[in-house]
């Protein structure tokens, strides 16, 4: 790509940041007031001025290339210092403190989210919570579009996961090992049980959450992924896969962690297994988290210790 004369102006950097943190030219032209073909050729104009390719189109939108997600890391740090100027020396209001966060379907995941959005004191923010598929937690932690995902391996999975996050530029930091659990209704006949055997769950309908085009076992949300099941139904949210446990009395298997708030009516019972499930965090190995990250992460770590669950360092 040719490089064309010119310099890149504050303008151009922020609607880069919300073309890249929408995955949309369109919405992004919505956001920003503007129509969507001044705001593509902008982004043209911007790739033309920096040489590179920045963005991959596509029919369901955008997403960034490598060169555009190290773009991205400078063109946040560089409004960031300009908002910090404008603070200090012309009176501006702060930023209405943002952060992204893309998971796995963890209960407590969301609590911890909640309790963060409880505790901030701006008066204005935005934040995004993801429940999502565990490629797309990477891609979005990958490409920015959220500061940090929160995903699970185990001795399965590890060496797949591992490569595609050091492929991608990111690290897995352990936060806690937990046993797993089967979570089943209440009204299910195992639910008294101290604890319960693979055996005990083969007529039983099996309910994993759905990993779409990249429905590899080794991106499934469940451990065991690999055993086969007589009667298995896949769904993409935690809401049908409660319906479905209460309905139908099936079950997924887990960490163990119920919240009575998030997940009425459904009990969590130990699995008979010789496995255990490390649940982590994935960022930017060279990028520090943000305060409110950390803040978010302080929630993580504060809920799953009120379960009894041993955290790592």
């Amino acid at each position: 790509m040719a490089r064309r004369p010119g310099g890149i102006t504050l303008h151009l950097l922020q609607s880069f940041i919300e073309v890249a943190a929408e995955g949309s030219i369109t919405a992004a032209a919505d956001l920003l007031y503007i129509a969507q073909p001044t705001l593509s050729a902008a982004m043209k104009d911007l790739e033309t001025r920096v040489g590179r390719d920045l963005l991959v189109r596509s029919a369901r939108g955008v997403t960034l290339t490598a060169d555009g997600a190290e773009f991205l890391r400078y063109a946040k740090q560089v409004v960031e210092q300009v908002v910090l100027l404008e603070q200090r020396y012309l009176g501006r209001p702060p930023l209405r403190r943002l952060l992204g966060v893309s998971t796995q379907h963890y209960s407590f995941a969301v609590e911890a989210f909640v309790r963060m959005v409880q505790g901030t004191d701006a008066a204005e923010y935005e934040f995004s919570l993801r429940e999502t598929r565990t490629w797309d937690i990477i891609e979005d932690v990958r490409t920015l579009r959220s500061e940090l995902g929160i995903l699970y391996r185990n001795d399965f999975n590890r060496n797949v996961i591992d490569k595609l996050l050091r492929d991608s530029g990111l690290a897995f930091q352990p936060l806690f090992v937990a046993e797993p659990h089967i979570f089943i209704s209440r009204r299910n006949s195992l639910a008294t049980r101290e604890r319960v055997t693979l055996a005990d769950l083969v007529d039983l309908p099996r309910l994993t959450f759905d990993q779409g085009a990249n429905n590899s076992f080794f991106f499934a949300e469940e451990i065991l992924s690999t055993l086969s099941s007589a009667r298995e139904i896949r769904v993409s949210d935690r809401a049908s896969i409660f319906n479905l446990m209460i309905g139908l009395d099936g079950y997924t298997i887990s960490t163990g962690i119920v919240s009575d708030d998030l997940d009425p009516g459904i009990v969590a019972v130990p699995l008979d297994v010789d496995e255990r499930i490390e649940i982590g965090w994935i960022g930017h190995s060279a990028v520090p988290l943000t305060q409110q990250a950390q803040r978010y992460l302080a929630e993580v770590r504060d809920v799953v210790a009120g379960f009894g669950v041993a955290l790592l360092d």
